[in-house]
């Protein structure tokens, strides 16, 4: 996201360069084969995405607390371990370019990294007080659930729609949410201000998981940084193709069959399937709900003290509905 205001993205610059050197040296192990591991995925980049919230959230305090730069490498870590397990239960041989840890090492360091990272994390965090602690630990434990919601699917009589909001909420929303809590808590902000921070954060952390549902079906470059069509391909259950399972109309019957096979192998079926899910009411309401959720991240920015970082977390709810076209 490119700051408009200067001196704005110079701090948070400034903040992210200490961010890398804090990640760096998280990753240092005795274990040659562990820092290696650890190290790997922090090579290979990545938005940093929740760092800079943190130090976003934080410009409504005092920039210079020294708890700051740590809160945001602990979130990063946090987010990093959470990527070796995914890849592990996925998987996945490729992450942001190059092969997956699983991949190069095995699962078992795979996993014993994801570990080493969350350790990391809790380390850090144990210096910046309880408060802290208690804040990750819960939100490691949502993260967990909406991991845990997502791998066995929806509960008997539960609606698989209510199901996608509850994953969505904990697996990608909580430590998003927790990003933005961290930047105005311990920048000193008031508690009105960290609590807004912590609802439009986790609001806008939904709304790009959407936005990457939606751009998975319309995208023809993978601006989500997938493949278009992965989600079908692998039969995950992505917003747009939720709505359409409800739709009921005579017309809609070639698409559930396909949809009902699950992943989609066939280079043919698969074609025609995501033809099928472009056309379909289900993407306006998919981008409907994207709206939604954006509106109310925004509603909490505006609530805001005026400047530069409300600015730019009212261009972030703008970007996160322009990218999807």
């Amino acid at each position: 996201m490119e700051l408009t205001d200067a001196a704005l993205a110079s701090n948070v610059a400034d903040g992210l360069a200490l961010v890398e050197d804090g990640l760096r040296s998280a990753a240092k192990a005795h274990q040659a084969v562990l820092g290696d591991a650890a190290a790997h995925l922090m090579e290979a980049g990545g938005k940093r995405f929740r760092p800079t919230l943190v130090l976003l959230a934080a410009q409504f305090g005092n920039t210079s607390d020294p708890r700051i730069v740590p809160a945001a490498v602990a979130v990063e870590l946090t987010h990093l371990a959470t990527l070796y397990h995914d890849d592990v239960m996925d998987e996945a041989a490729v992450r942001r370019g190059s092969d997956s840890a699983n991949s190069r090492w095995g699962n078992t360091v795979a996993i014993l990294t994801g570990d080493f990272l969350f350790a990391r994390a809790s380390r850090i965090l144990a210096d910046l007080g309880p408060e802290a602690i208690r804040i990750q630990t819960e939100t490691f434990a949502r993260l967990v659930s909406g991991q845990v919601a997502e791998t066995i699917g929806p509960r008997p009589g539960e609606d698989p729609l209510d199901h996608y909001w509850r994953v969505v909420m904990e697996k990608t929303g909580s430590l998003i949410a927790t990003s933005g809590r961290f930047g105005a808590m311990f920048s000193g902000a008031p508690d009105e201000i960290v609590t807004r921070m912590e609802l439009a954060c986790e609001a806008l952390g939904v709304a790009f998981q959407i936005s990457d549902d939606i751009l998975d079906i319309s995208s023809e470059t993978g601006q989500s940084g997938k493949t278009p069509g992965t989600d079908l391909r692998e039969g995950v259950r992505s917003l747009p193709v939720l709505h359409a399972q409800r739709s009921v109309g005579p017309a809609d019957a070639r698409l559930h069959s396909l949809l009902a096979r699950g992943p989609l192998a066939d280079d043919a079926e698969h074609a025609e399937a995501l033809a099928l899910l472009r056309a379909h009411p289900a993407m306006k309401a998919a981008r409907a709900d994207l709206i939604g959720w954006t509106d109310k991240a925004r509603e909490h920015v505006l609530a805001l003290p005026p400047g530069g970082a409300r600015v730019s977390f009212e261009t972030l709810c703008d970007f996160v509905v322009e990218r999807t076209g």
